[in-house]
């Protein structure tokens, strides 16, 4: 029997773990996070994924790299769905537009990042509200590309997840679970801050 890889390059699998050791380490003593911290955070988090997916939508349509574009969104909607690779899509990009997503893709860690920070003033609630902010904001992510061009067509869809330091590549339910385990690690490690 061969386990095959799901994600290319071989060190994104890994990102599957990071979860459950997440967990792990909480644990014992938990995450002092009080329900209000994960709400607003979630919030901005769900905002931001929609965001992110409207612009990756505009600047696709820009370059000419979404299929089916003719002028509108629900031709956008229409058309899209059969076509959209974004495993492919990657190649046709401009140089310079690789550059704008890789500076986008890095610019969103960053707010995520800032939003652990304000919201947190220990380092295991800093890193609790970025993994659950990360994964909201993922989630999001893919619900609101799918709802706006009907993309992906199925969870076993091949997307592009980043580009940092080289391109990931995986199956749209890959990054789906990843972020439904932190999700869980999250709301399984919290305790009320007035007990921690």
């Amino acid at each position: 029997m061969t386990i095959g890889l799901v994600a290319e390059p071989w060190w994104v699998n890994l990102i599957l773990l990071v979860p459950p050791l997440a967990w792990f380490s909480w644990r014992r003593g938990g995450v002092p996070l009080a329900a209000r911290q994960l709400v607003i955070s979630g919030v901005f988090a769900a905002s931001f994924g929609f965001l992110e997916a409207v612009v990756v939508v505009y600047l696709r349509a820009a370059t000419g790299l979404l299929p089916g574009y003719h002028g509108t969104l629900s031709d956008v909607a229409r058309m899209s769905a059969e076509f959209y690779q974004q495993s492919q899509a990657i190649s046709q990009f401009p140089k310079s537009l690789l550059t704008l997503e890789v500076l986008r893709e890095a610019a969103t860690i960053l707010m995520l990042l800032s939003v652990a920070f304000l919201t947190s003033a220990k380092s295991r609630g800093r890193a609790a509200v970025f993994l659950w902010t990360f994964a909201i904001w993922d989630i999001v992510y893919y619900a609101s590309l799918w709802a706006t061009v009907r993309w992906p067509l199925s969870l076993r869809d091949a997307d592009v997840l980043f580009l940092i330091p080289v391109p990931w590549l995986s199956p749209v339910w890959f990054p789906i679970l990843v972020s439904a385990l932190a999700l869980a690690a999250v709301l399984l490690s919290r305790v009320s801050p007035a007990n921690s």
